[in-house]
């Protein structure tokens, strides 16, 4: 039996922000979104709170 293996490079190269979403760019190119409701501290930060940010572990996150 043969199996495919994909290897996805899936850190964090860029990450950035819309009134209504917080937005991350991976390595590999992809692109994901996700809501600011579902994280309300970020949803109630000033622009000036949400733009302090940095990578953590490698760009696995951010904090």
């Amino acid at each position: 039996m043969n199996t495919l293996a994909i290897k996805f490079d899936d850190h964090a190269v860029d990450v950035s922000f819309t009134k209504t979403s917080l937005h991350f760019v991976l390595a590999d190119g992809r692109e994901i979104s996700a809501p600011l409701e579902w994280f309300p501290r970020l949803r109630d930060a000033s622009d000036a709170e949400r733009k302090d940010w940095r990578f953590i572990g490698n760009g696995m996150g951010i904090h």
